[in-house]
């Protein structure tokens, strides 16, 4: 009784990303671009709705000073304004970790061969009121390895704690394209 195929992506998905980027560089209305296989029109009232919602566009659907800002941002348009406001209101460092964090997918891995000793491992980064708080104890234990750590230093770190080398990095590079990204957008200093 399933499908044979999959619906395409871009039926599936949030379209707010899609559309705040199709404004900002001037591509021309979702409604009408030529699509292979084009949303529903509820998803793209979804998106709009979810934009206007949060800042990047007027009620007239034309991209806002903020919109054109979070659209800079190499992460999604929830993701950017949360990061925009946390610039406002002075939590800057500790919102970018989050915000990265939650950007890739979880660097924690837990084998079945040693599903208890990667509990235990992870255990120590646990913070009992907040997930949050988590990541930042996985973030500060990984940027805290001594100075100028080599790359075999930071895979061995990882290997020990049983977390994604892979993911690390990508959380540790999307962390720094925020911050390059903010810079550029006269912000972040």
């Amino acid at each position: 009784s399933r499908p044979r195929f999959t619906s395409p992506e871009l039926q599936r998905a949030n379209l707010a990303d899609v559309i705040l980027r199709m404004l900002a560089h001037r591509i021309g209305d979702v409604r009408s671009f030529p699509f292979l296989d084009p949303p529903r029109n509820s998803a793209i009232q979804g998106g709009i709705r979810q934009l206007q919602e949060l800042g990047a566009l007027d009620d007239r659907q034309r991209l806002t000073r903020l919109g054109r800002r979070m659209a800079r941002m190499p992460i999604a348009p929830t993701v950017a304004r949360m990061v925009l406001q946390a610039d406002r209101e002075g939590v800057l460092e500790e919102v970018l970790v989050v915000a990265a964090a939650i950007s890739v997918q979880d660097p924690r891995e837990r084998p079945m061969e040693l599903k208890a000793q990667a509990d235990e491992m992870h255990q120590r980064f646990v913070h009992p009121e907040s997930d949050f708080l988590t990541l930042t104890n996985i973030w500060n234990a990984y940027r805290g390895v001594g100075g100028q750590p080599t790359q075999g230093q930071m895979r061995r770190f990882c290997k020990q704690n049983f977390l994604s080398f892979m993911r690390m990095r990508e959380w540790r590079d999307i962390h720094q394209q925020i911050r390059e990204t903010l810079r550029e957008l006269g912000g972040f200093k």
